[in-house]
C-alpha cells in the first residue's frame, strides 16, 4: 500500500480541535468551583458575617465565603453574583422577597473570541500553502514545491505506435534507431559508439511531434516522462532548477526511460548578455543552466533518452544544440501529397465513408495542411454529414469541410445587392479564367459567390496537381496574374476598382516584394538579398533594414513595376476573353457555385495568347 502524506487541512483541523477542548475545559473547571448565588442571598451572607473577600467589577460581585455553602464539608466556598439597584433591592427586601440579577452568558462569546482569530489564521495559511504548493507541482503540499510536474506514463499506458503516425516516414526512420537503443542499450556500445543524449523534434505546429515522441515510448515499452517547458518556471527563484534535478532523478530510477519536454523554446530561449538581458540570475536562465548540467551528467548507456519538441529552433540557446546535448535534430515537416493521403487513411478509420471516396482529390485540395489540420478536416466532414442526416460521409462533405476551414462559415445573413453580386461574380470568374489560362497552374476546383467568414464575399479554390517546392520567376509572375485576375475583371466589365481585391493585393504585394528582396529576381538590384531576420533587444526584429534609402526607393520601384506588368498582362487576357467572362459570370450568378466539371467548358474556350506571346 502506498503511503499518503498527511494533508495540511488535517493538521489545521487538529490544532483547532485541541484549542477548542483546552478552552472548554478551562471554562468547565471554572464553572464547577464557583457558585452562582442570588444577590439577596449575598446580602444575607454579608449581614451574618459569612463573607471573607469581595471583588466588585462593574455589576459583578465575586468573593469567598468563610464557610462552604450549605454547611457541607468540601463544598463550594467561592461565589459570584450580579448586584441589583440599591433602591430596588431595599424595596424587595422590605417585602421579604428573594431577588437576583441573572448574569449574562458569555461562554460562546469568550469561546469565539479565541477560536475565530485562530480559525481565520489557519484558513488563510491553508489557502496560501495550497495555492503555492498546487501551483508549483506539489499537489497542495508546500514541501513539494521543487518536485517535478512531469506526467509519468507507465510502459503499458501509452497506446500510440508508429502505425498511428503517418506522413512523416523520414522522421519515423530516424526515431526507429532510438527505439532499438531503448530496447537494448548495451548493444549500441559494442563498437565504441554511443547514442545521442538528446533528440530535438523540429517542425511547424500540428505536424505530430508530440505524437511521435509518444510513439517512440510506446514502441520501446519504457516509462514516459512528459512535461512542458513552461512548467519548469514559476514565481519562486530556484524552483525550476530543483524541478529539473528531480525530473532527471526520477527518470534515472526508472531507466530505460524517455524524458519528453514539449515547447522547449519556453525554457531554452537564448540567454541574454549585457545590461538589457537581466543577467545570469534570471529564473529561466538558472533553470536552463541546470538542464544543461543534467544533460552533461547522465550516462546515455543507462538507457535514458531526452526528447524535446519546438517550432522555433532559431531562438534556442546554442549551448542546447551543441554536440553532446541535443546532438540530433529530426525535422517533422508538413506532409507532401502522399503523406497527406496516408494521414487521411489513419483518420478515416474512425468515421464511416462511401466506398468510392477519392482520397487523391482530398489530398490534393489540402496542400499545406498539417496532420492536425487533416484530422480537423475529417472531423468537420463527419459533422457536416451528420448534420444533414446522411448515412455516410461523401466527397461533397470533405469539400464543404475544406471550405469551412479555409474560407469560414457561410454567412447566410449577409445579403448582397444585385449589383454587388455581379461585381463578386465577375471578380471570382476573373480569378478562375486567369488561373485556367496560366500554364502549369493549379486546377480550379470550385468557384462560389456565397459569402463566408469575416470578409470573403466569394472564393475560388484551386487544387494543385502536385506538390511544388521551387518556382521560377515566370511561374511567380503567372501567380501574380492569377491574384490580380479579380481586380482586372472588375476593370474590364465595370471600369472601376472595388474594395473586394484588398486581400489579393496584399498577397500579390508580398510575393512581388519577395521577388525583389529575397529571391534576387530584379536585374537592377542584382543578386543580393535585402530582407533578413535580426534578433535583438533594442527594436531590431524581422524585416529590420540594413540598406540605404536609395536602395529602398529602387526596391519600391521594382515592386511596383512587377505588379504593373502582371496587371497589364492579366487585363489584356480578360479583354481578349470578355464575352467568355460575361457568360461564365452570368452562369455563376444563377447557380451561385460552379464545380470543376461545370467550369471545364468555359476553360476550353480561353484564348491565352496574352500570357504566352511575351
Amino acid at each position: 500500500m502506498k503511503s499518503k502524506k498527511f494533508p495540511q487541512f488535517n493538521i489545521a483541523f487538529l490544532v483547532l480541535a485541541v484549542l477548542t477542548v483546552f478552552w472548554a475545559q478551562r471554562l468547565f473547571k471554572a464553572s464547577a468551583t464557583v457558585a452562582d448565588i442570588p444577590y439577596s442571598q449575598f446580602l444575607e451572607l454579608v449581614d451574618h458575617d459569612g463573607v471573607s473577600e469581595i471583588v466588585i467589577t462593574g455589576d459583578q460581585v465575586r468573593g469567598k465565603l468563610k464557610a462552604p455553602l450549605g454547611g457541607k464539608p468540601g463544598g463550594v466556598k467561592e461565589f459570584v453574583t450580579l448586584r441589583v439597584d440599591e433602591n430596588l433591592s431595599k424595596r424587595l427586601e422590605s417585602k421579604g422577597m428573594r431577588f437576583s440579577s441573572k448574569p449574562e452568558n458569555t461562554f460562546f462569546r469568550d469561546l469565539l473570541s479565541w477560536i475565530f482569530p485562530v480559525l481565520f489564521f489557519l484558513v488563510v495559511w491553508f489557502l496560501m500553502m495550497r495555492r503555492a504548493g498546487g501551483g508549483m507541482g506539489g499537489g497542495g503540499n508546500f514541501l513539494a514545491v521543487g518536485k517535478s510536474k512531469a506526467r509519468i506514463y507507465a510502459e503499458t499506458e501509452i497506446p500510440v505506435r508508429f502505425k498511428d503516425v503517418a506522413g512523416v516516414d523520414e522522421a519515423k526512420a530516424e526515431l526507429q534507431e532510438v527505439v532499438d537503443f531503448l530496447k537494448n542499450p548495451a548493444s549500441y556500445g559494442r563498437l565504441g559508439g554511443r547514442m545521442p543524449k538528446g533528440v530535438l523534434l523540429v517542425g511547424p505546429p500540428g505536424t505530430g511531434k508530440t505524437m511521435l515522441a509518444k510513439a517512440v515510448a510506446g514502441e520501446a515499452g519504457v516509462p514516459f516522462f512528459s512535461i512542458s517547458g513552461s512548467e519548469f518556471v514559476e514565481m519562486f527563484v530556484g524552483v525550476g532548477a530543483a524541478r529539473v534535478r528531480d525530473l532527471f532523478e526520477q527518470a534515472r530510477k526508472k531507466a530505460p526511460a524517455i524524458i519528453f519536454i514539449d515547447e522547449l523554446d519556453a525554457l531554452g530561449r537564448a540567454r541574454s548578455s549585457g545590461n538589457f538581458g537581466g543577467g545570469g540570475h534570471d529564473e529561466k536562465e538558472q533553470t536552463l543552466n541546470q538542464l544543461l548540467v543534467e544533460m552533461d551528467g547522465f550516462d546515455s548507456t543507462q538507457g535514458l533518452m531526452l526528447l524535446a519538441a519546438t517550432n522555433r529552433p532559431e531562438i534556442l540557446d546554442p549551448a542546447l544544440l551543441r554536440a553532446g546535448r541535443f546532438d540530433r535534430q529530426v525535422l517533422v515537416d508538413r506532409p507532401d501529397k502522399s503523406g497527406r493521403r496516408a494521414i487521411l487513411e489513419v483518420h478515416l478509420k474512425k468515421i464511416q465513408t462511401i466506398s468510392d471516396l477519392d482520397l487523391d482529390m482530398v489530398a490534393s485540395i489540402t496542400s499545406g495542411f498539417t496532420g492536425a489540420d487533416i484530422a480537423n478536416l475529417v472531423n468537420e466532414a463527419a459533422l457536416i454529414a451528420t448534420r444533414r442526416g446522411a448515412p455516410l460521409v461523401t466527397q461533397e462533405d470533405f469539400t464543404e469541410g475544406m471550405e469551412r476551414i479555409v474560407a469560414g462559415l457561410e454567412k447566410k445573413s449577409r445579403v448582397l445587392t444585385q449589383h454587388e453580386k455581379e461585381i463578386v461574380a465577375h471578380h471570382e470568374m476573373g480569378h478562375a479564367l486567369v488561373g485556367a489560362a496560366v500554364p502549369g497552374s493549379s486546377a480550379v476546383h470550385k468557384v462560389s459567390i456565397i459569402p463566408r467568414g469575416v470578409g470573403a464575399l466569394g472564393y475560388t479554390i484551386q487544387r494543385p496537381t502536385e506538390d511544388r517546392f521551387l518556382m521560377t520567376r515566370e511561374e511567380l509572375e503567372q501567380k501574380l496574374c492569377v491574384l490580380l485576375g479579380g481586380r482586372a475583371a472588375e476593370t474590364v466589365i465595370f471600369g472601376h476598382f472595388s474594395t473586394g481585391a484588398s486581400d489579393d493585393l496584399s498577397r500579390a504585394t508580398d510575393a512581388a516584394r519577395s521577388m525583389a528582396t529575397r529571391y534576387g529576381m530584379v536585374e537592377s538590384l542584382g543578386h543580393a538579398t535585402y530582407e533578413r531576420e535580426q534578433l535583438g533587444y533594442l527594436g531590431a526584429g524581422p524585416g529590420a533594414r540594413d540598406f540605404s534609402e536609395k536602395t529602398a526607393a529602387e526596391i519600391d520601384a521594382a515592386v511596383k513595376a512587377i505588379l504593373d506588368r502582371a496587371f497589364a498582362r492579366t487585363l489584356k487576357l480578360l479583354e481578349d476573353n470578355i464575352e467568355l467572362l460575361r457568360s461564365s459570370a452570368q452562369d455563376l450568378l444563377t447557380k451561385e457555385t460552379l464545380t470543376e466539371a461545370e467550369l471545364k467548358p468555359y476553360f476550353a474556350k480561353i484564348n491565352a495568347t496574352a500570357l504566352t506571346s511575351e
